[in-house]
């Protein structure tokens, strides 16, 4: 472990060119260069953590958690364009701003429940992985697990030669999830009617309230709340307030854009497995799905090979683009927080090893996956709390400090997600 320089750059957030330098390259090419950092953080939203938690909604409830997807998401929203614009107005990314305006107690508290998350994390990204080519290749999970971590490695080396290259293998990666959920769809069907019932907001039992929290611990995700500000706080350099807003208005774009995608990849989800799989759906022998593997099953018996195909192939690439993701987040945390940087290889190996044990143990992996985003869940108000009481300060974020709307907006988000986190440790208690 070696200890880093004060503002020592994490690797995907070198210093780029000016944006007079990308006006330059003409209206379209220069537009082109400030987006990509949402789209990294999209992955995250689209892990396999999200294949367990919105095929167990769809298939257990219907349509009727549809509402948690799509409030999950415009909260995704928000969070992520602070998260952007957090780096934008500073040049610093969220756990450097921890480390320097909170306790010291509270700062490294904070860090260690992040690397507790990024655990967790790791967990749901890299078990989906194997799943995936299970699924493919019929590889035993085990073996698969390690196969996943040498093509983990592959795309981590990526970044060694420019972080653009690497925000485009990701975004490749996202487009292939997007168009294997775009083809279940189009070959599934859905009930248009039946998503716009959806869109009531109630929980049917108290077991949906657990799913609810796993759905948003899947959408909402710690460790990118944090890696966003540090995709953004050196990629273009601004001389002043006027071109910070400049490059914002691009960050507002990106965010629309990237997490756009990543909910309506969610919500193809949750209607494909209420679809087929819920109690109204009239299927035989497949109602009541538990599982990623039941869930590919039934795709293949009840709509054929190409579908089970796609959905198995967006499944791997999801946990390799999220996988990767993470290690670099974890990178960021760790940086920022403490100041130190492990090598991001040693990273990687270290945090693989959960989720080799849950294979190696033959573990449930939907219900490793499903407890993995729960945790996230509890994770989400120790990134939210404190972006909230840092963007709301001038003397942190200048010009671009929040409205209060926009603090209010993100304040009833945190209080959310506590009070559903403290309603399900009640319910636990209880029970």
């Amino acid at each position: 472990m070696t200890k880093s320089r004060p503002g020592a750059a994490p690797e995907l957030a070198q210093p780029g060119a000016s944006l007079r330098e990308l006006r330059a390259r003409g209206r379209f090419r220069g537009a082109f260069a400030l987006l990509g950092p949402a789209f990294v953080a999209a992955v995250a939203y689209v892990d396999p953590g999200n294949f367990a938690t919105n095929f167990e909604a769809g298939a257990q409830y219907g349509y009727q958690l549809v509402w948690v997807i799509v409030v999950a998401n415009a909260m995704a929203m928000l969070v992520q364009y602070l998260s952007a614009k957090t780096g934008v107005a500073t040049g610093r990314d969220l756990p450097e701003l921890c480390r320097e305006y909170l306790p010291r107690p509270v700062s490294r508290g904070l860090w260690v429940q992040a690397e507790l998350v990024a655990m967790a994390t790791d967990l749901a990204e890299f078990v989906g992985a194997a799943v995936g080519l299970n699924l493919l290749f019929g590889v035993p999970l085990f073996p698969a697990g390690l196969m996943t971590a040498v093509i983990a490695f592959g795309i981590l080396a990526l970044e060694q030669r420019g972080y653009r290259r690497f925000e485009l293998a990701i975004a490749g990666l996202l487009a292939l999830v997007f168009l294997g959920f775009a083809y279940d769809l189009v070959t599934v069907g859905g009930s248009v009617r039946g998503t716009l019932s959806g869109l009531l907001p109630i929980f049917p039992d108290s077991s949906s309230v657990l799913l609810a929290a796993g759905i948003i611990g899947a959408t909402v995700m710690p460790h990118v709340v944090y890696l966003h500000s540090a995709l953004t706080k050196n990629r273009i350099a601004v001389r002043d307030d006027a071109e910070r807003r400049e490059v914002m208005r691009f960050q507002r774009l990106d965010v629309y854009a990237g997490l756009g995608a990543a909910g309506v990849i969610n919500l193809c989800m949750l209607v494909i497995a209420a679809s087929l799989f819920s109690a109204e759906s009239g299927s035989t022998g497949h109602s009541g799905v538990d599982s990623i593997e039941a869930a590919h099953a039934g795709l293949g018996d009840l709509v054929g090979g190409g579908a089970a195909l796609a959905f198995a192939v967006a499944l791997l690439a999801s946990g390799l683009s999220s996988s990767s993701v993470g290690t670099y987040a974890g990178q960021v945390v760790m940086q920022g927080f403490i100041r130190r940087r492990i090598p991001i290889f040693l990273r990687r190996a270290l945090t693989m090893l959960p989720a080799l044990v849950v294979l190696g143990l033959g573990l449930p992996t939907t219900g490793s996956l499903v407890a993995s985003q729960v945790v996230l869940s509890f994770g989400i108000p120790f990134a939210l709390v404190p972006m909230v009481l840092l963007t709301r300060r001038v003397d942190v974020m200048g010009a671009l400090v929040n409205r209060r709307v926009t603090t209010l907006a993100a304040s009833l988000i945190a209080a959310l997600v506590i009070v559903l986190n403290v309603y399900l440790i009640v319910d636990l208690l209880v029970g």
